[in-house]
């Protein structure tokens, strides 16, 4: 019988923005074990024409079509669902991106539980998860997390509209939010997937406190960790480089999906 560690693994991606894009170059650019077979996107003309220079150009597929054995979520958090959901009823490898709508749609995890799914959510623009997750196993009594990114990076989140937060001529430093990571990946959900993943790592949605400022004196995304544990205490930052058309993510996040995706093949495999 074969094992996911000595067999290819074709892989789908949903959404063909930066992110997904990024991903499928590297992907047809060829990664070993791992074989690009469909992407979706909402203009499927257009992603069509984006792979015209793939040395092997896929089909364009609608969302609930997608038939691999790995299905990446790429796209915009208000089709997640559409995507995630076929994915998961069908028993096959998921990895959202938006990690943050995952918080709002958590009993496709116990679908997962039953229909023998895996959800594996990359790393992401963080650092630090596999401490977390290590610290977790002994009992964390605190995890923080503070986001400062440039005023456009935080620009048309539904928290900022709904609360009448303009951030037009910020002269400086303006913390716009401040809860649990749930509440923020409710309100900020282009923006925060890393406090999601931090969440699940740790000690839950809930109790995972978030801080998000609007920043013009800082140039990348950078976020601040700080952990309290039983077996440790340790704080992490991390300043990522923006995405050049997309600057609401960093330009690390498809490095982690790859990376992400290899550590389903490979033979060696470092870290938690």
């Amino acid at each position: 019988m074969s094992t996911p560690s000595s067999r290819e693994l074709s892989v789908a991606i949903a959404g063909l923005g930066a992110i997904g894009l990024a991903v499928a170059r590297r992907l047809d650019a060829g990664q070993e074990g791992l074989r690009l077979v469909a992407v979706s996107a909402r203009n499927r003309e257009g992603a069509a024409a984006r792979m015209a220079d793939f040395a092997a150009p896929v089909p364009v597929l609608a969302l609930t079509d997608l038939e691999a054995d790995v299905v990446v979520e790429c796209a915009p958090a208000a089709v997640f669902r559409e995507i995630a959901a076929p994915a998961i009823a069908a028993g096959r490898i998921f990895l959202p991106v938006s990690v943050g709508a995952l918080l709002q749609h958590d009993d496709l995890i116990a679908e997962a539980r039953r229909t023998g799914a895996r959800i594996i959510v990359p790393t992401g623009a963080l650092i630090g998860l596999d401490a977390v997750r290590a610290a977790a196993e002994g009992g964390i009594d605190r995890v923080t997390m503070v986001t400062r990114k440039p005023p456009s990076g935080l620009a048309g989140a539904p928290y900022l509209e709904e609360h009448g937060i303009s951030l037009e001529g910020l002269k400086g430093p303006e913390r716009v939010f401040s809860g649990s990571a749930r509440e923020g990946a409710r309100g900020f959900p282009a923006n925060v997937n890393v406090a999601a993943a931090l969440s699940l790592a740790g000690i839950g949605p809930d109790e995972t406190r978030l801080e998000i400022w609007a920043d013009p004196e800082v140039e990348r995304n950078t976020h601040t960790i700080e952990v309290e544990a039983q077996a440790a205490r340790f704080s992490m930052t991390i300043e990522n480089v923006p995405s050049a058309e997309n600057p609401r993510t960093g330009r690390i996040t498809p490095l982690s999906v790859i990376a992400a995706l290899r550590r389903l093949v490979d033979p060696l495999v470092v870290g938690t």
